[in-house]
């Protein structure tokens, strides 16, 4: 799953402690620190990941040098502290030019504090206080308003190299490859997936228009009955070939059988990404605090059906005061409607349609069916992350005064501190 890289010429280090949709987020980080490293040469990448996810990372990205260790999983606290300090250890061998802690958690942040602060980009300790570096105090502004969010989570990521590879260099154009229809069944937060009644209804839609009887029900052993609940409201035809593989197949299986699917319809999972990475197409549905443009299908060929009632996106770990507004949306005989003609009959209110594209900054999300409010907003906001980023195109477009001071301060450009784009400090 990925390109041909120059021999290295010296060592980083990426710490990605989260989950799987994480890990695969990070690939444009890897990829052009692959290729570029810190100063503009081929690096040798090492990745430190959750020990449960370190063979599919090496699977994932060959050449990378993956070390795990317990980031994850209700272990006895003692032994996480002494596995932990196993993988510094092995660490300490290598002399990284840079470490790319990106993610904001209290162990991401511990292990910071194993390297020197000068030597960490993003999150770091720094005299025991937490410290961001300005493009992660950046992304925490541009998100205060996640409706106009403008930049894709794997762009953000790839923000820490000083040099990237191509957005069109980052994932496949997807394409059907003949294995029918896949559907993941759930995703890890209830609330953005929707149950399996409806999941069934609109799979069996998407299975029409892929001309067979061919559905693959993917997900972990946890999410079997939610397979079982889905396959019973299948229609006859599809159930009786429909194979439920939840809880059957290793994450490295699970590639081989997505990679040949002609299509996932999925919630936004880590098994989406997965999609993306191997070139198969993705419908996606995003609800609650589930947000397309922010960690939408990477690459060009996928569909987006974004629930987007006035609350949306909301914060998952708050109750919801609006009766799941959101989850009715997408239960409505005209969302059905809208997925069989693609678009073409009338849009239910509270619901928008995106196809994934690229440009030169990123990933992004053209509407095709409904209407985005917040538009404007993010095109104002994007123009300025293109800028920031070094995206060429953006530099032809007008500068806008009111949102570079809404989303700039003075600290960002007078103290000295590591920049995002390459040759340049901020």
């Amino acid at each position: 799953m990925s390109p041909t890289m120059p021999s290295p010429a010296s060592s980083v280090l990426v710490i990605q402690l989260a989950r799987l949709g994480d890990l695969l987020q990070t690939r444009r980080l890897i990829l052009s620190l692959m290729r570029y490293g810190d100063a503009g040469e081929p690096a040798q990448v090492h990745l430190l990941t959750d020990a449960s996810l370190a063979d599919f990372a090496r699977a994932v990205y060959p050449g990378v040098t993956v070390h795990g260790l317990p980031a994850h999983g209700g272990a006895d606290p003692g032994a996480v502290a002494g596995l932990c300090q196993t993988a510094l250890s092995g660490l300490a061998a290598y002399d990284f030019a840079r470490v790319y802690n990106i993610n904001h958690s209290p162990l991401s942040l511990a292990l910071s504090a194993y390297f020197d602060p000068d030597q960490v980009a993003g999150h770091k300790l720094v005299r025991g206080q937490a410290h961001k570096d300005t493009l992660a105090a950046l992304a925490l502004r541009w998100t205060r308003n996640r409706v106009s969010g403008a930049v894709n989570l794997m762009d953000y990521w790839a923000g820490f190299a000083r040099m990237r590879i191509a957005p069109d260099a980052v994932n496949p154009a997807a394409a059907p490859h003949g294995g029918g229809l896949g559907v993941a069944v759930s995703g890890r937060n209830a609330r953005r997936s929707p149950p399996p009644e409806q999941l069934a209804h609109i799979a069996s839609v998407l299975a029409a228009k892929y001309g067979g009887s061919r559905v693959t029900l993917l997900g972990t052993a946890a999410e079997a009955p939610a397979a079982r609940a889905l396959a019973k409201h299948l229609p006859p035809r599809l159930r009786e070939g429909a194979r439920d593989l939840t809880g059957k197949t290793g994450l490295l299986d699970l590639a081989g059988e997505i990679g040949g699917l002609d299509a996932l319809l999925t919630p936004d999972t880590g098994l989406m990404h997965l999609a993306a990475a191997l070139g198969a197409p993705v419908t996606a549905l995003f609800l609650s605090s589930a947000w397309c443009h922010e960690t939408g299908p990477y690459g060009t060929g996928h569909t987006i059906w974004q629930a987007a009632p006035e609350c949306a996106p909301c914060l998952e770990a708050k109750p919801c005061a609006f009766g799941l507004r959101c989850l009715e949306t997408l239960k409505s005989p005209e969302f059905l409607r809208l997925i069989a003609t693609e678009g073409r009959a009338p849009v239910p209110e509270g619901v928008a349609g995106y196809h994934s594209a690229l440009d030169s900054l990123g990933a992004l999300c053209v509407p095709f069916a409904g209407s985005d409010p917040a538009a404007v907003e993010r095109a104002r906001l994007r123009g300025l992350a293109g800028r920031f980023f070094g995206a060429g195109a953006f530099f032809d477009q007008a500068l806008d005064p009111e949102a570079a001071a809404e989303l700039f301060l003075e600290t960002d450009y007078v103290l000295p501190g590591r920049g995002a784009c390459p040759d340049r400090e901020y």
